[in-house]
């Protein structure tokens, strides 16, 4: 970083706060602070979609994936695609709504702001978890640009407790004084300039692979260099050596996110209630994420020619999530690389700013005006909902700097939200759902998802030492020798030279014997040629070097890889042992150490297996997998499948349970008379029915009529004479669901282009 590099962060972040003071004045009342006034047209709501939908963490997962796994690794953000044409159907209810939270439909619906009271918990408990995701991918990101450590008052500290912290409270001077105006100016900038670096990023790496002499001394086209430098496995969508995600995965993932993300609280803000109009809404809504969708593709065409150009960086290696700083700081000239960085704290901000105010309205409404100051005024709301937008801030900037670790924030969200998600969708489309119901199935959700497999153990410890619970995956060192591509030679050659080096300082430090000095420099290791074929090598023993070459020599590959390190910091001799039920299987007796039990010789594999001795008494750690425990029942031999596919298994419960709790328990309390009044059911299905009119009193004006029988909806029931509340499809509907899902084809298939380019 360089000075042009702070100046332009420094102009950025006052830009920031000038919005904020300029928003300020707008806010008169909550629907001002909270929903900006339902002002926005389609390029506002477009890039508050797309803000609020694109964290810091979305170039970093993909840039990571791509570099260590290929195409397959954009996944970790493109599994989104295929919901999003679902967002033209959802973008209308929530402006239908007409309200300021998703707690105030849990309290019409279900007449009961005891349950709007608990999804306003459920909500800012979300937002501090998802928001924390964010402030660890900033300080990931920041590192290879800044440093590790900063010195601050002369003393060296982690980057991560001085950079979070930081930008929270930029986060909130301009999100407390601005409100959710101030959110989607910052928005619109962020979402501009995301764009235009993500594109900038790709023709200065194409070029720089097409002029580089080292890389290209033939002169070949970019992606002719891309191919021939990196493994075929790069350029498979769904497969590659490694991959983290299975079709079932993918699939569950799919599903799990279709039904949950309806029910993120930030929805009724940014999916279309915050909108002028419907239209406004589900276009702003679609339109901004697949514009995600391209950015993702744009990101893996970085990670692919990062994956090309920085084989051979060995912090890259052994951290492939410093991708995209690295290749930003790479590529990106001073002031540019500062802007870059400016535009990834854009899309954190751009995030906890939506969510630190569609948080602090869900406590405002639907828990401190109801519960406790029914009488407050439109000040005592406003100055209650900055208050608590730091409470939630600060509560993820704790999550991050605890936990630090984005895929474990993010695997917490694929299920987190699917907790109110069935009372949600049935409530949407069956007048028998009934509140007891919905009470029953957030009680199963909290006992299943969270509960009992926490506490569980602790009430019942046999469930640790249970044999049917304690299977796990193999404990293995595999390795195998496989033939050096141009690719796989740079790395090696990277590592053995970084060895290398660190021989060197010890010599230079402690012995300077000129004889050893002399000596160790002969075995320095390099290219043999100028076509970066061949390279020379240490041997074994380190005595001479030994020469290596493109498509006939093979090296040794380890699993676990020879730099990778146990938390005490000693080397791992084998992979960790995947527990099946547990978050780990462990000996009761911690001394008793792992022994080797089988090798295997696989042509040019070996596999080294290790295990507990025989009688070792063993037992399970940390949360019980109780959801995947389903399985057992049905005789479905769980250790045998991949991982990812018993990630996919251990969602499908999570998944359908909670809707067949919903459907079964509505059945029940209906038929005993629990059911919700017809005249408040009457009125919000009526409500759901009358396309919303941009002016509020016109608007009202409307209701009030539908309300009395005057004037009849504008949708039609699809079943009539039913307790279902499908509506008729329109023309609109149709074809821009259809249009939506053609896209997502289109995507995929240009996905599949950029694959073959070159190859």
């Amino acid at each position: 970083m360089t000075q042009a590099d702070y100046i332009v962060l420094g102009i950025y972040f006052f830009v920031l706060v000038a919005i904020g003071l300029y928003c300020a004045r707008l806010n008169k009342k909550q629907e001002d602070y909270f929903m900006g006034g339902r002002g926005f047209g389609k390029l506002m709501q477009t890039f508050a979609a797309f803000g609020a939908g694109t964290g810091p963490q979305d170039p970093i997962i993909t840039g990571s994936g791509t570099f260590t796994k290929g195409m397959n690794g954009m996944w970790g953000v493109m599994y989104w695609l295929f919901v999003t044409p679902f967002y033209w159907i959802t973008g209308v209810w929530y402006r239908r709504m007409r309200h300021l939270t998703l707690g105030d439909w849990y309290v019409e619906r279900y007449e009961s702001k005891k349950l709007g009271g608990a999804y306003a918990i459920f909500g800012v408990v979300f937002f501090m978890i998802y928001g924390s995701m964010f402030f660890s991918a900033i300080a990931k990101t920041a590192s290879p640009m800044i440093g590790d450590h900063i010195t601050l008052f002369g003393n060296e500290i982690e980057l991560q407790y001085v950079l979070v912290p930081a930008v929270g409270v930029i986060v909130l001077l301009y999100g407390m004084l601005g409100g959710l105006t101030a959110a989607y100016f910052t928005d619109l900038i962020q979402g501009i300039c995301v764009i235009a670096l993500s594109c900038m990023l790709i023709p200065l790496g194409l070029n720089a692979l097409s002029g580089s002499t080292d890389l290209n001394p033939e002169g070949k086209g970019s992606f002719d260099v891309m191919h021939e430098q990196l493994p075929e496995s790069f350029f498979d969508l769904m497969g590659g050596v490694g991959a983290d995600f299975s079709l079932a995965y993918l699939v569950a993932i799919v599903f799990s996110n279709l039904f949950g993300i309806v029910v993120q609280p930030h929805f009724i803000a940014t999916g279309g209630g915050s909108a002028k109009t419907e239209n406004d809404a589900r276009i702003g809504l679609v339109v901004g994420n697949f514009l995600k969708r391209f950015c993702t593709l744009g990101w893996v065409l970085t990670g692919l020619i990062a994956a090309t150009l920085y084989a051979d960086v060995p912090a890259l290696i052994k951290d492939p999530d410093q991708t995209w700083g690295y290749a930003s700081m790479e590529l990106l000239g001073p002031g540019l690389r500062g802007l870059m960085l400016a535009c990834l704290l854009a899309a954190l901000m751009s995030s906890v700013d939506a969510y630190m105010i569609v948080g602090s309205g869900l406590v405002v409404r639907n828990l401190y005006v109801p519960f406790l100051n029914p009488n407050a005024s439109e000040k005592n709301c406003l100055l209650m909902g900055k208050i608590t937008g730091t409470i939630i801030v600060t509560g993820s900037i704790m999550f991050s700097l605890l936990i630090f670790d984005m895929i474990q924030q993010l695997t917490i969200t694929f299920w987190f939200t699917l907790v109110f998600a069935a009372p949600f969708w049935i409530g949407m489309y069956w007048r028998r759902a009934t509140t007891k119901a919905a009470w029953i199935t957030v009680a199963y959700c909290l006992l299943f998802f969270t509960i009992i497999p926490y506490f569980g153990p602790m009430l019942a410890p046999v469930w640790r030492s249970n044999e049917s619970f304690l299977q796990t995956d193999p404990m293995t060192h595999t390795v195998s020798k496989e033939v050096l591509n141009k690719s796989s030679i740079r790395k090696h050659l990277a590592l053995q030279l970084e060895t290398w080096q660190t021989k060197t300082d010890i010599l230079s430090g402690k012995d300077r014997a000129d004889i050893k000095k002399a000596a160790h420099e002969r075995l320095r290791p390099r290219f043999e040629n100028k076509a970066r074929t061949k390279i020379l090598v240490p041997n074994k023993q380190g005595t001479e070097l030994v020469s290596l070459e493109v498509g006939k020599d093979k090296i040794e590959v380890t699993m676990p890889r020879k730099f990778e390190t146990n938390k005490d910091g000693t080397p791992k001799l084998y992979t960790d042992a995947q527990a099946i039920f547990w978050d780990k299987v462990v000996p009761v007796d911690s001394s008793v150490k792992p022994v080797v039990t089988d090798t295997v010789n696989e042509g040019d594999k070996t596999i080294t297996t290790y295990g507990y001795p025989a009688g070792t008494e063993m037992r399970g750690e940390g949360n019980f997998k109780l959801n995947l425990a389903f399985f057992l029942p049905f005789g479905i031999d769980i250790a045998n499948q991949s991982k990812a596919n018993r990630n996919a298994l251990e969602l499908v419960p999570k998944i359908i349970m909670p809707f067949l709790v919903m459907i079964i328990a509505s059945f029940i309390t209906s038929a005993t008379g629990a059911g919700n009044s017809k005249q408040a059911l009457d009125r919000y299905y009526a409500k759901m029915k009358t396309k919303v009119l941009p002016d509020p009193e016109a608007d009202q004006a409307k209701l009030e009529a539908v309300y009395a029988g005057k004037q009849e909806p504008d949708r039609i029931k699809l079943f009539p004479n039913s307790q279902l509340e499908f509506q008729k499809p329109t023309s609109a509907d149709i074809i821009g669901f259809t249009v939506s899902v053609l896209t997502c084809f289109a995507i995929i298939g240009l996905a599949f282009m950029i694959a073959g380019l070159g190859g």
